[in-house]
């Protein structure tokens, strides 16, 4: 009777590991955005700043916030107006730096000036600005193997100097 007891329980415990096993939840993918921005993500002003976030999605559903777990690979893309020409986009830490808690800073050009990576393509004498951007930081976040989507960060650091315009270029949370 204490023998089938025991095989009973045996066979029991045995029943629950294999079940459980082959069901782990793993990562799937990884995804960053700027934390409360919608739309077009700008940086704007020089020293403003912008939080980005990364998460771990797991193939539960679940998300993990990885951000201070994250490494990141900034790439300058296109141009932007130094008061002379057009101009590549310099390599951070000028245009902007980075820290490893996700924190994202805009910072001067190598000559101390800030920069616009926006253009305002109205007509002359418009009331309402139509803004484009030349060039843009294209970041992406890496965790336990796991590249990110890209996110892409255009800067609004100083005048739009293109039109004589004056005040920081680039829309603003008012839409203009």
């Amino acid at each position: 009777m204490k023998r089938t007891r025991i095989l009973v329980c045996v066979l029991a415990v045995l029943v629950l590991l294999t079940t459980s096993c082959g069901t782990s939840d793993k990562i799937a993918s990884v995804s960053i955005t700027a934390a409360g921005q919608t739309g077009v993500t700008n940086l704007a002003g020089l020293g403003g700043t912008l939080q980005l976030q990364v998460l771990a999605n797991y193939t539960s559903g679940k998300q993990i916030d990885e951000t201070n777990f994250s490494s990141y690979t900034i790439t300058p893309e296109g141009t932007y107006y130094n008061g002379a020409a057009n101009v590549s986009l310099p390599t951070p830490p000028y245009g902007l730096s980075l820290n490893g808690t996700g924190m994202v800073t805009a910072t001067a050009d190598q000559g101390g000036y800030g920069i616009c990576t926006w253009e305002n393509l109205a007509p002359s004498g418009s009331s309402t600005p139509s803004w484009f951007y030349t060039g843009d930081y294209t970041i992406v976040a890496t965790y336990r193997g796991f590249t990110s989507n890209p996110i892409y960060i255009p800067v609004a650091s100083a005048a739009d100097l293109i039109n004589g315009q004056v005040g920081d270029c680039g829309p603003s949370s008012s839409g203009q």
